[in-house]
This record gives C-alpha cells, sequence and structure tokens, in this order.
C-alpha cells in the first residue's frame, strides 16, 4: 500500500506529535517490539522510524529496520489515539515539574464537558481551588458561572481550566519556568476537548496561548485563532470584582461568542450579572 496514512490515523499521529512539539522535542526514534505472536500494530511499526509532522507515509511505516531481539517490550509507552482528559491528568500524576508543587493542596486539573463547544481558560488556581480541587470555585469562580448562564449555558456545558496546575503563593502570576512546565499539558487539553471557541481570561492566559508579551487591552474582544479555533480574550472575572465598570466590555464580547456559537444573543441585556 502506498500513500499517505489514512486521514483518521494521521490525525491521531499529529496530536501525539504536537504534544512532542509542545515540549520541545521535533523527531525521535523508537524501538518497539510486539508481544509474542502478534503483529506490531501500525500505530508501533510507524513510530519505529523518524517521524516529522511532514512525513508520514505507509513508505516510510515498511521501510523500517527490525529491532534487536534482546530489547523489551515498552508496554508503559501509550498508544497513539488513546489520549482523555483522563490519561492527561494521569500523565500528570503527583507533579513536581516546577516549584508550585511546594506548597499546593491539591492539583487544580479542569472542570466541565470534555467536549464542549466553549472552553474557558483562566490564570490559576486560588485559595478556593487549591483546597478544592476545582478550577473557578471562589469569588471570582462564581461571577464566571453567573456569566455563563447569562450567555444561556449552565457550566457543564463549557470546560474551564487554567495555565498552571498548582496555586502560585499569595496567588501572584505564574511565572515563566511554571508556565513552560504546565502548558503542554493545557495544550494537551485543548486539543483533546476541540472548542468550536477558546475564551482566555486574563493576560496571562492569552499571553500564553498567543506566545506575545502584548497587554490584553491591545487585543481584548478581538476574534484571533489558536491551532485553528477562534480564540476570544477578555478581562479576567477577578480584575471585575476590582474594577465593576469592565463588566460591560466583557460582556460585549461574550456577546460575540454567543453569535459565533449560534446562541440567541438577549439585547435586554447590557451587562454581566453583578
Amino acid at each position: 500500500m502506498t500513500g499517505r496514512l489514512p486521514d483518521k490515523l494521521q490525525e491521531k499521529l499529529s496530536l501525539r506529535l504536537r504534544y512532542y512539539e509542545d515540549i520541545g522535542i521535533r523527531e525521535f526514534f523508537r524501538n518497539r517490539i510486539a508481544p509474542a505472536g502478534l503483529e506490531p500494530p501500525l500505530e508501533q511499526a510507524v513510530s519505529q522510524t523518524v517521524v516529522s509532522m511532514t512525513s508520514l507515509t505507509y513508505e516510510s511505516a515498511k521501510t523500517m529496520n527490525e529491532p534487536p531481539a534482546q530489547l523489551r517490550p515498552l508496554t508503559a509507552i501509550p498508544k497513539i489515539g488513546e489520549s482523555t482528559l483522563q490519561t492527561i491528568r494521569e500523565d500528570i500524576g503527583d507533579c513536581i515539574r516546577c516549584k508550585l508543587h511546594k506548597g499546593r493542596t491539591k492539583i487544580v486539573f479542569g472542570d466541565g464537558h470534555p467536549h464542549a463547544k466553549l472552553l474557558f481558560i483562566g490564570e490559576g488556581p486560588g485559595r478556593d481551588e487549591d483546597l478544592q480541587g476545582l478550577p473557578f470555585v471562589g469569588r471570582a469562580g462564581k461571577l464566571l458561572t453567573q456569566m455563563i448562564e447569562a450567555m444561556g449555558l449552565r457550566r457543564s456545558d463549557v470546560y474551564i481550566c487554567n495555565v498552571v496546575k498548582c496555586r502560585p503563593p499569595e496567588n501572584r502570576a505564574p511565572e515563566k519556568d511554571e508556565v513552560e512546565a504546565c502548558s503542554p499539558f493545557l495544550f494537551r487539553q485543548i486539543d483533546l476537548v476541540a472548542p468550536q471557541v477558546i475564551v482566555c481570561l486574563g493576560s496571562i492566559a492569552a499571553q500564553t496561548i498567543l506566545e506575545t508579551t502584548r497587554g490584553i487591552s491591545q487585543f481584548r474582544g478581538q476574534w484571533l485563532e489558536f491551532r485553528g479555533r477562534k480564540l476570544m480574550a477578555t478581562y479576567h472575572p477577578a480584575y471585575l470584582l476590582r474594577n465593576p465598570a469592565a463588566k460591560s466590555e466583557v460582556w460585549k464580547d461574550l456577546q460575540k461568542v454567543m453569535a459565533e456559537l449560534g446562541l440567541e444573543v438577549k439585547k435586554k441585556s447590557a451587562q454581566t450579572p453583578a
């Protein structure tokens, strides 16, 4: 058989390779041996050659060397395409990848519909989130829930997560090394949920996703793109608690999101809930 891999397998391979790119691995070589008596799966066969995002063909899968007989099967490596939110959480484990683990109570992974059309990304857990292990459950979280309900949705209809999974001390902004350690898991969450629209809440989330140092006020309310998905950046609910006058601006942003998702935009609604 010649030509490119089937579209479904190509997509699975692309997701896996994108994750490797996110963590700094551009090319890799794997030798895997199937259990005795079983033919190696195509996923394993493909991974025995040097794979890149631009050279995934059956020819490359068929022209590999036979694996050395003395090697043992690497059964701990998950098969391509088997990733779920649960497996991503398991990959995080009892994380000690950055210094934030020293002061955390619970890892705050994410919450909501696993295939939501709308995904919210915040900065990081606060005190209440750290205690409960859920994102946006404090005062800012209650305001976010009200905002979601004002859009005609329930919290269970959307997916909510943060750039970092552990609470920064005194709720300070996450530092560069902390973001770099955690963001690959965030990118995997985004790819797996595959939302129609992403809403970044606050500058840290927007700057991480868009890889920019520009202030959020320079692009807030504008349609942007991340990996082929529409992205809207707006102010964080915690900012709205300190600056209630900005609620009307956020509501305008959310109305654009509602229109994109095909939700009814109620004309009488002038701002987000207090």
